[in-house]
């Protein structure tokens, strides 16, 4: 595939990326969606936020495979791409117990993608931290605005 058909590739994805149902979803998953359990995914896959978190995956697990089968290439993907590092990062430590409740090929392009990247799980764990760290300065702020 030439460099230009996987620049349109990318810019495709990136077009997917602006629209609005999309851009809900990946604003409540980087917002809101912040599993500590299975029983936390559970209720959000199974509640009213179930289709901002199968879109959020199911996007980055669908950009992941056209990197896997060949249509961009690694290197380009990660020239433009990050997000999926922080979708991953969410979804990482219940991995398994996910798959075993909702299908052994859940994310499972996402996650070849993560461990092509260069220190890619590296990367997971150190966007997770951060997560955590943003969260927690937030939560403070709100408490503090309510007091």
């Amino acid at each position: 595939m030439s460099i230009q058909d996987e620049a349109g590739l990318i810019l495709k994805l990136y077009e997917l990326r602006r629209e609005e149902k999309m851009r809900e979803a990946r604003d409540w998953y980087f917002r809101d969606f912040n599993p500590k359990s299975m029983a936390d995914f559970t209720a959000a896959i199974m509640g009213p936020h179930s289709a901002h978190l199968r879109m959020a995956v199911s996007y980055w697990d669908m950009a992941a495979a056209f990197v896997h089968r060949g249509a961009i290439g690694l290197e380009f993907f990660n020239d433009v791409n990050g997000e999926y590092i922080g979708v991953f990062s969410k979804i990482e430590p219940l991995i398994s117990d996910i798959r075993s409740a909702f299908g052994p090929g859940f994310a499972g392009n996402l996650e070849k993608l993560i461990d092509a990247t260069p220190d890619g799980r590296k990367r997971v764990a150190a966007v997770r931290e951060q997560m955590k760290a943003i969260a927690a300065q937030l939560n403070s702020q709100t408490a503090q605005q309510s007091a």
